[in-house]
């Protein structure tokens, strides 16, 4: 599991409170000097860097200028930051060339974006994380909630509508593969 770190700039006595108590964080705590700090504004990730004054081209800054503070107080919006963080960061999804924005439900590729319906996302992740050929029943089973053995063509008239979308925006009719009585995102 990556654990969040963060990082204490300009602030030992801060960094010495929270390593006394680094058995009840949800994160790890780390000190940084001067040098490493010019090194850190060249880095993205998933670590937020406590400071005393904004600093530029640095993202993910906690500012400390109020004080006194309550070390609990701090903890509490220390691992809120991360908590929005992560969601964010697990919002998104590469497939092929597109990024999803899963919150958005929306696709992009090159600066081209498309609005996609909540179904649409469903049925997209489900193809892609199932690895598979994934049947037209087991669709209408898992994205649908269908679980009658009645004919219906809800799941094929979907996908069809949705390779369209995808091809009118991207032209790409390649993006959700067809099969024998199913799909596949390859």
């Amino acid at each position: 599991m990556n654990i969040q770190k963060l990082i204490i700039y300009d602030n030992d006595v801060l960094y010495d409170i929270l390593n006394e108590v680094a058995d009840l964080l949800n994160f790890s705590v780390t000190k940084i000097s001067k040098n490493e700090l010019f090194k850190l504004s060249e880095k993205k990730g998933t670590n937020f860097l406590i400071v005393n004054k904004k600093l530029s081209k640095i993202t993910n800054q906690i500012i400390l200028n109020e004080k006194p503070f309550h070390i609990s107080k701090l903890i509490q919006k220390l691992n809120i930051e991360f908590l929005k963080f992560k969601f964010n960061e697990q919002s998104k999804i590469k497939i092929k060339e597109y990024l999803f924005d899963l919150n958005a439900r929306e696709m992009t590729c090159q600066d081209q974006k498309l609005k996609l319906t909540e179904k649409e996302m469903d049925s997209i992740k489900y193809l892609f994380y199932s690895k598979k050929i994934v049947k037209i029943q087991e669709l209408q089973n898992k994205v649908w909630r269908y679980n009658f053995t009645a004919e219906t063509h809800t799941v094929e008239t979907h996908i069809y509508r949705l390779r369209k979308k995808i091809f009118k925006k991207f032209n790409d009719n390649k993006f959700i593969e067809s099969f024998d009585g199913g799909y596949q995102i390859l």
